[in-house]
């Protein structure tokens, strides 16, 4: 217990930076996955090719380690922040592609039409029912890609792009297990932690739906 302690009254400001770090890429990565595999997702949601082909290619990079693809990356793009980004926003686009097509696949075509009866336009339809009648399935496409990214962007660290990995593999060069607890005990805190708060922001903005 002396070891945590210590480490944390002479490395904590270092710590901080780091799980900041780690925070930023792990968020900016899914964000830039959203503007990826939402749109794409609700375009070939109504085009059956354009689906396959989305789930197929999509699905296959999920499978491929994010470490192989920082590795392949690093003759392209270096090191550092940028191929760490682009390795987790690849990690981050299949669940929320899947699952934004599976929404919208999903809709119910007796509301749709029932919303065209009451004269709305194709985007008040859009906005005011496709959207909201598959948001929990695109939001739980979300929460799976910010637990996922979470927990890989610890890689990024092998390529400099700092974050909790930092922690990790010094422990590992120095054979220092209390590193190794800090750093992987973080990040298992930090991925449930995450994903408890986002069950709770779901649970909060859907509130309406438990109403009796």
């Amino acid at each position: 217990m002396s070891h945590f302690v210590e480490y944390f009254k002479t490395h904590g400001t270092e710590y901080l930076a780091l799980l900041g770090d780690h925070l930023l890429i792990s968020l900016a990565a899914v964000l830039f996955a959203m503007v990826i595999a939402i749109p794409i997702g609700i375009f070939v949601s109504q085009h059956k090719i354009g689906r396959l082909i989305a789930e197929q290619f999509f699905g296959l990079l999920r499978i491929i380690p994010s470490l192989a693809i920082l590795i392949i990356l690093i003759p392209i793009m270096g090191t550092g922040i940028k191929p760490s980004l682009v390795a987790l926003t690849i990690l981050a686009v299949p669940p929320i592609l899947i699952n934004t097509i599976q929404a919208f696949r999903s809709l119910s075509p007796a509301t749709l039409e029932a919303a065209a009866g009451m004269g709305m336009s194709p985007s008040q339809s859009f906005f005011m029912v496709k959207i909201p009648l598959a948001f929990p399935f695109m939001y739980a496409g979300i929460r799976t890609a910010v637990v996922e990214v979470i927990s890989s962007a610890t890689l990024a660290s092998y390529i400099g792009a700092g974050g909790l990995g930092d922690i990790i593999f010094t422990g590992l060069a120095l054979l220092r297990y209390d590193l190794l607890i800090i750093g992987g005990g973080s990040v298992a805190i930090l991925s449930l932690g995450t994903g408890f708060m986002l069950d709770s922001i779901y649970k909060h903005i859907t509130r309406y739906q438990h109403i009796t």
